[in-house]
């Protein structure tokens, strides 16, 4: 009888696609994949930290990991379980623990998993090379999830993730250009770049840069799509931005973290720009990359925050006219420098700025979904949805198309005829992409 395993995985596209490795690394020692909901013998939860709700969300799935099966090993990874090793300790459904780094490991630390409860968490800070896996596919068929970059070296004031994550440490050319090739050969059109801090790809070493993996990308036949994962703000945007005409499979979707318009804010963040600079930057992107969707992270209720320096940051993201904000209250992590700060604000005035902030998102997204109607343009489809089939555009739009022809994995351009109830509807027009 096969031995079966379930995966959850919480937080970003990076973990998204080491949860595919671990899984794939599984299916290669002959184990079933079973959902999460279902009894198996193995669960694997990938953790997240990078707030509060994250750190309870996970001991939210360990725990039902364990009451759908009390037989079986529970097997934690992550970012909270390399940040918090001894809160994990203490938490009895639990049977593994390992961090960030070793997850290539977990299918033998199971194998051997005795009476004894492992605890196998490495010292991220010590990993200096990129710790290499290999996806050759992923349950979503249509775009391929592609890890090149590792770590991050801001420490920004209120977050844990270099903590979690370490140093930045930069994926191999040669590997990833194989593993795109990989990806291209199975079929997949569109691949998407995650890393922890994207845009510092190759500044360990001075070797290499974004841009080099994205013209290495460009010279592959049949990859039609290349979109990058959350971008941090500094140089390499300007750059892209300088370059565009040579990036014409470069999607124009870029989601560039903001956290606070407001200079002062963003100082005490220890953020390492000027919200004049961001938006000379999301400015060149979107005269670069016409229709461009420039999507963002914004906390608000950072420590010392003033109703005024507020407001400036809600004004800001009023101005830049992002196509979709990410707003999130700010979340006290232990040790950080923003845990110890002074001026910590109430949850009720986080829950009050962060509903007025969504105001200005809410009006953002229908004023870009409005801006599409009339124009015609190319969508990747995925998937048939109530009588619909659906697929998303280059600048990350979703598309709804009625009609019953079969089209998963098939780009087909769209006229945008409507916007309704948050969707926007369209038809074929008369040209195909092959």
């Amino acid at each position: 009888m096969k031995k079966t395993v379930a995966f959850y995985t919480l937080g970003c596209k990076v973990n998204q696609y080491e949860t595919e490795a671990i899984m794939q690394k599984f299916k290669s020692c002959g184990y079933e994949i079973k959902d999460f909901d279902e009894k198996a013998d193995v669960y694997v939860i990938n953790t997240c930290s990078v707030t509060a709700v994250a750190d309870r969300k996970s001991r939210t799935q360990i725990r039902k990991a364990r009451k759908t099966n009390k037989n079986a090993v529970v097997a934690v990874c992550g970012c909270y379980a390399q940040t918090h090793e001894k809160e994990l300790r203490s938490i009895p459904e639990i049977d593994i623990v390992i961090g960030t780094a070793g997850k290539d490991k977990l299918v033998m630390l199971v194998e051997k998993k005795g009476e004894e409860k492992i605890f196998a968490v490495d010292d991220i800070m010590l990993q200096k090379t990129f710790e290499e896996t290999f996806v050759s596919c992923h349950t979503d068929k249509t775009r391929a999830f592609m890890k090149i970059q590792d770590g991050c070296d801001n420490y920004c004031a209120y977050c844990i993730i270099p903590y979690a994550r370490g140093h930045i440490r930069s994926r191999s050319m040669e590997n990833i250009r194989a593993e795109a090739e990989k990806f291209v050969s199975g079929g997949y059109k569109e691949i998407v770049l995650t890393g922890i801090h994207l845009t510092s790809y190759g500044k360990e070493t001075g070797e290499n840069s974004i841009f080099d993996v994205i013209k290495m990308l460009h010279e592959i036949d049949g990859l039609e799509r290349i979109r990058l994962g959350s971008l941090e703000m500094n140089e390499r945007l300007t750059e892209l931005a300088e370059h565009s005409a040579e990036l014409p499979k470069l999607c124009n979707h870029f989601h560039v973290s903001l956290q606070s318009g407001c200079n002062e804010t963003l100082r005490r963040m220890g953020r390492r720009y000027t919200a004049e600079e961001y938006y000379n930057a999301v400015y060149l992107l979107k005269k670069a990359f016409p229709g461009s969707a420039i999507t963002t992270d914004i906390m608000v209720g950072f420590p010392g925050e003033t109703l005024e320096e507020f407001m400036q940051s809600r004004d800001f993201a009023e101005k830049v006219e992002f196509a979709k904000m990410h707003i999130f209250p700010y979340s006290v992590r232990r040790g950080t420098r923003a845990a110890k700060m002074e001026g910590q604000i109430d949850n009720s005035v986080k829950k009050d700025r962060a509903a007025l902030m969504e105001q200005v998102n809410s009006k953002s997204i229908n004023g870009f979904a409005r801006k599409q109607l009339g124009k015609t343009v190319s969508v990747l489809f995925e998937q048939e949805e109530d009588g619909f089939y659906t697929g998303h555009t280059t600048n990350y739009l979703k598309v709804y198309v009625k009609t019953k022809e079969k089209l998963h994995n098939i780009v087909r351009e769209v006229k945008i005829t409507d916007y309704m109830s948050d969707r926007l509807y369209g038809e074929f027009s008369d040209v195909k992409k092959l």
